[in-house]
């Protein structure tokens, strides 16, 4: 064979694999396509059901009508664009992550199939529980202490305002309403919530991003337990320095406000010990695995200390 030749059977698998590589991108950013278009055909009712804790959390404050506004001509569409972009990409996920999969299965063994597709389904739906759990508690929790610290901050003003003799007293005995003079306020500038559409929405979707993408942490931990690269014992010998990283990711991630650092906290801790326990899960099947292929004796715990101890005595 010429070396011509040779070149051209060197080259010819990695060419069918970019082709099949560019039949799959196609695909999928058609699907996404399809799922923005889809998106933004409901992005109202979306928009609407995303800002509701501001909603619900000035009315608990006394706003019978909430409103939010936005001051550019653009600034409403771009936000439903956004919308679409973020729920698009949730709705193409499946056919996205499908051709993901017919692009790697290839590649992979019998048993590797069967240990990455699990990873694929749970991944999305991880994701789903973590953004419903932060738009259903987290989100509301935020609002109430952001809104409702400027209304304590209110009421404080008031007293201060009292104690320092600022208010009008009553209308003296004998004079009527319409002839008592008034005192101006005193009182200051009058602070009031006017939301803009964009604003509200960014710390919404900022929230479901961070507690999805937190919430993949078992998947993404176990899936490395599976393929040998982190073990059971290792991530409880570092619980400490998670207990860091978590606290360090939950201030960037969040808002500044304590509440919410700590349930984001709470709940990333708690998928941490889910993750040493699915781990250790794993290494028990694959050890029980191991023995039924005859690898383990009653002797020997681990046939890979047993080995280099083997090779020690040589």
């Amino acid at each position: 064979m010429s070396q011509s030749e040779e070149v051209e059977d060197s080259t010819a698998p990695l060419i069918e694999h970019l082709a099949e590589l560019r039949t799959r991108l196609i695909r999928s950013v058609i699907a996404f396509a399809v799922g923005v278009i889809l998106a933004f055909v409901v992005a109202e009712p979306i928009l609407q059901f995303l800002v509701q804790p501001i909603e619900e959390t000035l009315r608990a404050l006394g706003d019978p009508s909430p409103t939010l506004q936005y001051t550019s001509p653009q600034e409403y569409l771009f936000t439903l664009f956004r919308i679409s972009m973020v729920f698009g990409f949730a709705l193409s996920f499946p056919m996205i992550g499908y051709q993901l999969w017919r692009f790697v299965a290839p590649g992979l063994y019998k048993t590797e199939k069967g240990a990455f597709l699990p990873f694929l389904i749970a991944s999305p739906f991880m994701f789903l529980l973590g953004a419903t759990f932060a738009q259903l508690v987290v989100t509301p929790l935020a609002m109430q202490f952001f809104l409702g610290f400027a209304d304590v901050s209110s009421i404080f003003a008031n007293l201060l305002s009292q104690a320092a003799g600022d208010v009008a007293g009553s209308v003296p005995e004998g004079v009527s309403v319409d002839t008592a003079v008034v005192p101006a306020s005193t009182d200051g500038v009058k602070i009031t919530f006017f939301g803009k559409v964009n604003e509200s929405l960014d710390i919404t979707l900022k929230f479901i991003m961070a507690f999805g993408l937190c919430f993949q942490l078992p998947v993404l931990l176990t899936l490395m337990g599976k393929a040998g690269l982190v073990s059971a014992d290792g991530l409880a010998a570092m619980r400490k320095y998670a207990v860091v990283a978590i606290l360090v990711l939950a201030a960037l991630v969040t808002p500044p406000d304590v509440i919410t650092q700590m349930i984001l906290f709470v709940v990333v801790y708690g998928l941490y010990e889910i993750s040493i326990f699915l781990v250790r899960r794993v290494e028990s099947k694959r050890e029980e695995k191991l023995r039924a292929e005859g690898y383990y004796d009653d002797e020997d715990e681990d046939p890979l200390m047993a080995e280099f101890d083997e090779d020690e005595d040589k």
